[in-house]
């Protein structure tokens, strides 16, 4: 690990957008006003407020963004509840960038992508989608197609609700299909939850997916895929929720004799599958 990840780093919060009623993105520069430090998609960083006490949060930025660092973070604790009320142009400290991040330079160069995302599971897939999105309009074959399927509770609790509506659903490489669980007055769009509608899509078995969401939604998820004829191989996840000092010393994220923050956050299924039934 580069000791320069253990260092905090001063950051400028130079914007907050309420993305839901418990879900806001923060943007974050260094006093230089220059991005921090630079990261590979599904990679984590430590934010920290002193005196309040420091949390992992995936980057939901591309690295392609040359700009800031950008977090969407939901409302759950005491550090988060302090963000919340943060106001732009206030200090914190970050440091970081931690884990190994997704495959994309690797695995899934040249591969149509099926992105399956639940709730604030979006977050860390964003900078994904977004990094193929950005690498493919400077050379078309880097990526295949890109399908989405993203679901919530309800419209009100999509996040980047007006990035996929004005961005990703006018990309003509990029296919969004929207879920929300319940009906609601004004959304015409499709009602049921994730596992049910990838079902009903039936995707192509060609695909690499990359999912993240509640764990209940993973488990029903990934059991449809099996039904479809997807392999464990073709199916990709992050764990980021598990991690806490992201560095292998306090052993909270240690499953069988793996350390989620040293050799995640990011698992294939099979990988995953060698490990105890505790994730």
């Amino acid at each position: 690990m580069n000791p320069e990840t253990l260092i905090p780093k001063l950051g400028v919060v130079t914007k907050i957008t309420k993305e839901t009623p418990d879900v806001k993105t923060f943007q974050v520069v260094g006093p230089d006003g220059k991005k921090p430090f630079i990261h590979i998609p599904g990679q984590c960083a430590m934010l920290s407020i002193p005196g309040v006490g420091e949390a992992l949060f995936s980057i939901t930025s591309s690295p392609t963004n040359n700009d800031y660092l950008e977090f969407s973070i939901k409302k759950c604790g005491c550090v988060t509840e302090w963000l919340h009320s943060m106001e732009e142009g206030q200090q914190i400290t970050i440091r970081g960038p931690y884990g190994n991040g997704f495959p994309v330079d690797t695995d899934f160069k040249g591969k149509d992508l099926l992105v399956i995302a639940g709730g604030i599971g979006l977050a860390p897939v964003r900078s994904v989608i977004n990094y193929c999105r950005d690498k493919k309009r400077e050379n078309p074959d880097a990526y295949g197609t890109i399908e989405i399927v993203y679901g919530s509770r309800s419209k009100d609790d999509l996040v980047k609700y007006q990035e996929i509506i004005d961005e990703w659903e006018q990309d003509p490489n990029v296919k969004v299909h929207l879920t929300i669980d319940r009906e609601q007055e004004g959304w015409t769009g499709h009602v049921g939850f994730v596992p049910n509608y990838v079902k009903e899509l039936n995707p192509d078995l060609s695909k690499t997916v990359i999912m993240c969401g509640p764990p209940v939604m993973i488990k029903f998820t990934l059991a449809g895929l099996k039904e479809l004829g997807f392999k464990e191989t073709q199916v990709y996840t992050t764990m980021e929720l598990r991690m806490k000092c992201a560095i292998g010393k306090c052993g909270r994220c240690n499953i069988g004799n793996k350390y989620v923050c040293k050799d995640g956050p990011v698992f294939r299924f099979d990988q995953l599958d060698e490990l105890p039934n505790e994730y």
